[in-house]
């Protein structure tokens, strides 16, 4: 789910061996049920309001038949999980030829991928994409409070992932894991547990809103929208561990912003401004995953050489980083990194290898197994379909299949981060430990 079409781009056409934009990226669609949702990002989204005009039918034929071809000859399973992939083509076929609005057929191509039942290859309609492409070179621009927000159905609640340095959130001393309980009196959450994009608003207005910060009493804060315009952040601060040993924390909740790497390093530097870093604790709880340029280079900070190989139908290409950067000790300082249920596609892979190769020690919850390369193909609507092609296989465990097992910590700690400060997390209190023990 991605891009301004990244690396290798080419234009998607009606043969039946259509290609388009080939770009290795895996991430989270944003239209499936994602693990979090950001303010920035609109959590209702208006299909087909980008293409102003009535599709002609000829043209929504031939997107479809795009589309279709290019699952047909390219997607990662040869089988299409299970799905009669012809038959999915005259029932698809049917319904464009019997006429269908733009909503209508942008739904369609949806509902068609999602048949797949990957849950990751996507279908974006021009708007989303346009939308995708904003967040991929760092561009929000928005009114609102500033805030990455995941909702809490069974508490009835959102938490804040992270805030936007210098955002109304950020002034008002809103913090990770704070509770965002309701805004104007109104629930953060709509009746079916998803978030209500009710924070958002015109620039200049004023917005009241019920926080709880874990284990203190809720409080109201009221708070003046303004436009957000950044690239998301990459928090990050120095710990001490019980034996006085300075541990690095840094939370990274995609690779999909290009400006990612950029920040992780300047991180690095920062935290190391003081003294050398005894070790880091890299948070992928969040980690949605991203483009492969921002995964790798933010890989090569810690490792380098072969770490294993994409395999696609009928191919294979090997992931090298040919030389890694070291920053102030960044390639030989221990790692910990936190994983989780939402921690998806390149934020999987990205723990997996650095543990495959006794890099990392890995805590937290099994990862959902959801770790397929997304080729992207643009379609001259606008619109654009992120398909699954390929799988990873490490350097060390070539029979490893992540997509079916997922990421399985070293040690397993199920934890409802929200409920914790960070200092009071059982995972961050372990990892503490656990460079305290080397």
């Amino acid at each position: 789910m991605v891009t301004p079409l990244p690396t290798q781009t080419q234009t998607a056409t009606s043969s039946p061996t259509a290609t388009s934009t080939a770009t290795t990226t895996p991430l989270p669609p944003t239209e499936t049920p994602a693990p979090f949702t950001s303010t920035p990002t609109a959590t209702e989204t208006t299909w087909g309001t980008s293409t102003p005009t009535q599709l002609a039918t000829a043209i929504q034929l031939e997107i479809f038949q795009d589309l279709w071809n290019i699952v047909n000859d390219k997607y990662l399973y040869p089988d299409f999980n299970g799905i009669d992939w012809n038959a999915v083509y005259a029932e698809y076929l049917g319904k464009i030829q019997g006429g269908l609005s733009n909503q209508e057929f942008y739904q369609a191509m949806k509902e068609m991928i999602f048949r797949l039942g990957d849950d990751h290859s996507v279908y974006l309609t021009p708007e989303e994409a346009t939308e995708e492409n904003a967040e991929l070179e760092g561009d929000y621009n928005y009114a609102g409070i500033g805030v990455l927000l995941t909702a809490i159905p069974e508490l009835n609640r959102a938490a804040v992932v992270l805030t936007f340095p210098g955002s109304p959130a950020d002034q008002a001393g809103l913090q990770p894991r704070d509770a965002i309980l309701t805004v104007n009196a109104e629930p953060i959450l709509s009746e079916d547990g998803n978030l209500r994009d009710i924070l958002r608003g015109e620039a200049g207005t004023q917005v009241q809103v019920l926080v709880q910060t874990p284990g203190e009493e809720a409080r109201e804060v009221v708070m003046t929208r303004a436009r957000i315009t950044s690239s998301m952040p990459v928090p990050h601060q120095v710990l001490t561990s019980v034996k006085g040993k300075r541990i690095g924390y840094l939370l990274i909740v995609s690779f999909l912003d290009s400006t990612v790497d950029e920040q992780v390093e300047e991180a690095l530097r920062e935290m190391t401004l003081q003294g050398p870093l005894d070790g880091l604790i890299i948070d992928n709880t969040h980690n949605q995953g991203g483009t492969t340029i921002v995964f790798k280079s933010v890989l090569s900070y810690f490792t380098s050489g072969k770490l294993g190989n994409y395999i696609s139908r009928n191919s294979q290409r090997d992931l090298t980083i040919i030389r890694g950067k070291d920053i102030n000790g960044s390639q030989s300082f221990p790692l910990v990194i936190l994983v989780g249920q939402d921690t998806i596609s390149n934020g999987e892979i990205f723990s997996g290898i650095l543990q495959d190769l006794g890099r990392a020690y890995l805590i937290g919850e099994t990862t959902m197994g959801n770790v397929e390369t997304l080729w992207g193909y643009d379609f001259e609507d606008g619109s654009r379909a992120w398909i699954a092609h390929e799988s990873f296989q490490p350097i060390n465990q070539p029979e490893a299949n992540w997509e079916e097992t997922g990421i399985v910590p070293d040690l397993i700690i199920p934890v409802n981060w929200y409920e914790y400060k960070l200092e009071e997390d059982p995972r961050i209190k372990t990892a503490l430990m656990y460079f305290d023990s080397r």
